[in-house]
């Protein structure tokens, strides 16, 4: 599939929405962060607000990026055509299909949030950006 086609990236978290979740996994990153289940929370988020280098590289994109909860995707995306996907998961959206660009794997083995701005470059194809 040609990059060009993206029309967004998709991020989901291994993570579920609403307030008391949200506190629940900020304290869970503080107290036992070893044990947090979501390297896409921590790699885009500090334990309270978002990390400036995510924040910068997002804004400074032209790529449309949606995220997501992982229970705000299962509600809006659910469809028996798709995947069992794990989480957390960044998709490709095009305009006519829904495909991994960074599984459950690959975003546990980033190590920096760097890594994953890096990743996601090469990815489309702009390394040097």
């Amino acid at each position: 599939m040609s990059r060009e086609s993206i029309r967004k990236l998709l991020f989901v978290y291994n993570a579920d929405s609403g307030l008391g979740n949200i506190l629940l996994d900020a304290a869970h990153k503080v107290l036992n962060p070893a044990t947090y289940n979501c390297r896409l929370c921590e790699l885009t988020y500090g334990a309270f607000r978002e990390k400036r280098s995510w924040k910068a590289f997002r804004e400074e994109s032209n790529l449309t990026m949606e995220f997501l909860h992982k229970d705000e995707f299962l509600e809006a995306y659910s469809s028996k055509f798709l995947p069992a996907y794990t989480f957390p998961i960044v998709l490709e959206v095009t305009a006519h299909d829904i495909e991994v660009f960074l599984g459950t794997g690959e975003l546990n083995g980033l190590n920096h949030t760097d890594d994953l701005i890096r990743e996601i470059r090469v990815r489309l194809g702009n390394p040097e950006e």
